[in-house]
Formats: C-alpha cells, structure tokens, sequence
C-alpha cells in the first residue's frame, strides 16, 4: 500500500480523505498546583488535596507557581518552538458542578509558547512532521462522579487548579496510525524533559481529536491556500486517554462523518465522546467558539514576562531528546534504526542498554535487551527501571558468549536461570555445567561416530549440500548442545568433503 492509499477511505461516492489535529493535555510535572501550594498526586481521598483557592473560596487570588513556568518553557524548547517573552492568562468562561470558579484560567490569544514542530516516524519507518500551533498553561477542572449515587452526583476538586500543558497541532495528520504515532513521539519527549509522567491510564496524558473529512485534492489546496473551506466541519472527540482508543476513535468518527455527507446531510461542529466498550462515538454538546467562553483577561494575574537569561539557562539543562539520542546510537554503537528506536522510546531503556554495551558486542547487547528482556519485563509487568536483572548481568551473559564459554542457544537458557533469581550468569554456567565444548578432538570423535553409523546419509550430502543441517543437529544433540556450533559446521565440512 502506498502513502497515499493509505489515507484513502472509500465510500459509495467514491474516495474520502481524513484531516486531523490533536489538542494533548499533558498534567505538568509538579509538586503543587499552578496557582495554590495544593499538593498535586494520584490516589488521595475525595477532596484531600484542595486548598481555598481550589475551592474559590470568596477573596482567595492565584498566585503563580515559577515550576510550572518553568516545565512549560522547558517543554516548548524540547519542541523546537518559539518561547513567547510575554503572554498573558484569560478567564474562560463555562459553568460546571466541578468548576468551582465558574470559569478556568487559560491562555487565549497570548501564549507562553509559540509555533514549533514534532518530526514523527510511522511503523513503515518512513517520518512526517506535525506543526505545533501553541503550548498554553491552564488550570484543570475537578472531577464530577456519577456512579456513588444513584440519586446524586459527587464532586471531588482534587484535580481543580492542577497544572496543564495543551499542546495544539496543526491540522497535519492523515491518519489513525499517524495521530497514534505522534501521541506516542509526544509522550516521549515529554517523558525525556521530566515536565509530565506520561501516565495515560491515570489521565496524565490525554488527546482532544479533530476530525474532519475532504474529498482527496481539498487537503492539498487547504495547505496552499490556508483557507479551511476547503476541509470539512470537524468535530471534536474529548479525552481520549489511550494510543488504541485514539486510532479506533478516528476510524469509527471518519466514517460516521462520510456517511451523513453521502446521504446528503451535514456535519455539526460539535463535541463527542468515545466509548470504548462500543467502540463508537456519541454527542457530548454543540462545539462552542471562542466568544462562547467570554474570554477576557484574568485581573488578578499581572501579564508573565520571561527574562531570555531565565529562558537560555532552561535550555542550556535540557537533556538529550529522543532524536538525537536515536541518531548517536546508530552512529557511536552501529545499531540499525529500528533498534535504536526501540531503545529510545524510554530513556531509561536506552541508559540501560549503554550501561551494558560498554566494552561488550554492542548489536548482540541490543538484540538481548529488546528480545529477550522486555519480552520478559513485558509479561511480568515490570518497568526496565526496576528489571530485576541489572545491566551487569546482560553484559556478562553477552561476554559468556563472545569469549566462546556459551554458545547463544546455552545462553538462552542461562538467562531463564537467571531471570528465576538463580544468580549471575557465570555462576549459572559454571553451577549447572553449561560450559561450550570447544574441544576439537571431543567433537570430532562424535562426528566419526555419527558418520560411521550413517554412510549412506554422509555420501548423499556431496550431492544434497543443505543436508549437513541434519548432521549439525545431531552433533549438538549428542553434546548435549555445548558444541561450539562454528566448530561443528567446520568439522563436518572437511569430513564430509564439502
């Protein structure tokens, strides 16, 4: 299938094409809220975490949090994105039981970050870029329980005035696999600054998708022109939290969109949510403008002003992002791109690959840990950051085999010894007798054996040469397979005369 196939729906009038932009909100990293000392954590009691300000109880005012600032400009340079010297905080306007304020204090038309840009690869390995519009600081909303009561709907402010990031792109993606895939390079680089956890499931990370569709061509004209008469009315698809969703989200809105238009209806702009155990979408309310909200400027928050000394000292600490890392790994340890990008996805994958790379085969360390080991820690619900083998262990298992002490089928089951908590690798070796013969005379007087007891078999290798493959297997199976399987194919070879 090609590229652009593949963003081809078709439909009983022919083809269709989806646009999407994606809203992140990312929950900054923080110890307090934005503007309160609220502690900010998951697992508390119902509103166990909520100061007066929270509450908005009556002269209480905000009081800016400098981390917060802080994680926000961090996070815009990791975008490559322009940091705005000044911006400015609105009230927006909207009325909600778990809303205390009846209104949020955002940004509106004044940001604290600008325009900037993700460079995102799809699972074909083929990359695209994804424009950022804007990052904007806002307070989160608290949280409306209907399920307590049957009779009664609870509240609980606990998440009221924490920290958020939304990250708005431009309308680039043209496909499901596409907004999953710049989710994901978003959550990583997020992840690598340490200005959000991540934590999809716990609503840390969560996705506003836009939907819209066009006839194939309209898109490209969109991008010529910049006028968006030339796509369709979009809706807006709430909180999704999860890659998965996200995709089936997409696919099922697209279609639902395609089939009104070709029945001769229209798209409302509106607001949707998805339910996963449905897998559909559903009306949540008509999409309000922005003169819905009756944005003004907050008046108890003087306009931020970042001093550029503040602003360089912030990038002159930001770490080694995904890409550049995924570009020194090819270069400095000869890894191919697709295991450079397994590495990379969390950066303590990628530490715990160069920690047990050093001085070692560095590809054969890599296939260990992408394989083998987070095969494991997958299925046993581990993070690398706590495997319960160290990288130490990987780097001995990796040394066994290129100093010729275990072959790589012998390592195998050493590293399911020591995955069991048996010890290291060459204490598992040496305790359960696993030590490579590399005994030429050994091997070779179980290679007479077998050529002996199989003449008809070793004269039709001459002419059947891929036949050797039966005497290398019994080789090793009568060693018990410790044979140095080099030494067995180089043995068989010159016995058998090929």
């Amino acid at each position: 299938m090609t590229e652009a196939a593949s963003k081809t729906i078709k439909g009983r009038t022919g083809d269709w094409e989806m646009v999407l932009g994606l809203e992140v909100h990312a929950q900054v990293a923080s110890k307090s809220k934005l503007f309160s000392g609220a502690a900010v954590g998951f697992g508390a009691g119902p509103n166990e975490q909520v100061s007066l300000v929270d509450a908005a109880m009556p002269g209480m005012l905000p009081v800016l949090n400098r981390f917060c600032v802080e994680q926000a400009v961090k996070t815009g340079l990791g975008l490559k994105a322009q940091i705005n010297l000044k911006s400015r905080f609105d009230r927006k306007n909207y009325f909600y039981p778990d809303l205390p304020q009846g209104y949020q204090i955002s940004q509106f038309d004044q940001p604290i970050v600008g325009e900037g840009v993700v460079s995102v690869e799809r699972d074909d390995g083929t990359t695209f870029d994804v424009r950022i519009e804007r990052l904007h600081l806002e307070q989160d909303a608290g949280k409306s329980l209907h399920d307590q009561d049957p009779n009664a709907t609870y509240v609980d402010l606990n998440r009221a005035g924490t920290a958020l990031m939304e990250i708005v792109s431009k309308p680039d993606m043209r496909t499901s696999e596409e907004a999953a895939a710049y989710v994901k390079k978003l959550r990583t680089i997020l992840v690598y600054l340490g200005t959000c956890d991540g934590d999809m499931e716990k609503g840390n990370l969560r996705a506003d998708v836009n939907v819209s569709v066009c006839r194939p061509g309209d898109y490209e004209k969109f991008r010529e022109t910049g006028s968006f008469k030339h796509l369709g009315t979009r809706c807006e698809i709430k909180n999704v939290n999860s890659y998965r969703y996200i995709q089936q989200a997409i696919e099922y809105e697209a279609r639902r969109q395609i089939e009104i238009l070709e029945e001769g209806g229209s798209i409302d702009q509106e607001t949707r949510l998805f339910d996963p155990t449905k897998g559909e979408t559903r009306s949540m309310r008509s999409k309000e403008e922005a003169h819905d909200y009756r944005y003004f400027p907050d008046p108890d928050l003087l306009p931020l002003v970042l001093d550029p000394a503040w602003v360089k000292s912030i990038e002159e600490t930001l770490p080694e992002l995904p890409d550049a890392k995924k570009q020194r790994l090819q270069s400095q340890y000869g890894l191919s791109a697709y295991d450079a990008g397994v590495l990379i996805i969390e950066s303590d994958r990628a530490d715990y690959f160069e920690a047990a790379a050093k001085g070692r085969d560095a590809k054969l360390v890599a296939n260990w840990v992408t394989n083998e080991l987070l095969s494991k820690l997958s299925s046993g619900g581990h993070e690398i950051a706590n495997s319960p083998l160290p990288s130490s262990d990987i780097s001995q298992l990796v040394e066994l085999i290129e100093n010729g002490t275990i072959s790589s089928k012998i390592a195998k089951e050493v590293f399911e010894h020591m995955w069991a908590g048996e010890g290291r690798p060459a204490q598992i070796v040496e305790k359960r007798g696993l030590v490579q013969i590399n005994d030429t005379g050994a091997i070779e007087a179980a290679i007479d054996e077998l050529i002996g007891a199989n003449p008809d078999k070793a004269a039709a290798v001459k002419d059947k040469p891929q036949a050797i493959g039966w005497f290398v297997g019994q080789v090793m199976k009568a060693t018990g397979g410790k044979a140095n399987p080099g030494t067995v194919n180089d043995l068989l070879k010159a016995k058998l005369g090929l």
